[in-house]
């Protein structure tokens, strides 16, 4: 069975907000966006070209608890037509980026499995964390080698920009 990414009851509705987060509760539940209670947000979308994006969480809804068991999965997606960034939502102090990193990189093998992945101009990973807000730079080796296999770049911060 192929997962599809960018069409699947998952996906909210496009949004054309200008700021809003992504949310996850760590309840068990799925991750989603808000654009009205920002202590809820674990990162922070600047959309400042109003861009309509879609979010899909992936954990919990479009790859659920008992299916693909040993691999990991990010919490969702961003989507638009030229955009897809992969979200990795964390709230815990330590000891958090390589698991959020390999989540990521599972996440985008599934992606690269059911869709081309170079149909989108704008490609980038985030692992976000509520407790580490400010950006944290990724070893250089790291991030050369997640671009390489890829062909996504990685950050680590919890502002997410969307680029025109």
């Amino acid at each position: 069975m192929s997962l599809n990414f960018l069409n699947n009851t998952c996906k909210e509705q496009e949004r054309f907000d200008l700021s809003f987060g992504l949310c996850d509760s760590q309840d068990g539940t799925k991750a989603y966006s808000d654009a009205y209670n920002p202590e809820t947000w674990i990162a922070k979308v600047k959309n400042d070209s109003a861009i309509g994006l879609t979010f899909t969480p992936v954990d919990k809804c479009l790859i659920k608890d008992n299916e693909h068991p040993g691999r990991g999965r990010c919490d969702g997606i961003l989507t638009s037509n030229q955009h897809l960034y992969f979200v990795q939502l964390k709230n815990q102090a330590k000891n958090w980026i390589s698991d959020a990193i390999s989540q990521l990189d599972s996440t985008i093998e599934f992606f690269k499995t059911a869709h081309d992945i170079n149909q989108f101009k704008h490609k980038k990973a985030f692992a976000c964390n509520k407790q580490h807000r400010h950006f944290q730079e990724v070893d250089n080796e790291l991030n050369l080698a997640f671009f390489r296999k890829h062909n996504v770049r990685i950050d680590v911060q919890a502002e997410i920009l969307i680029v025109a």
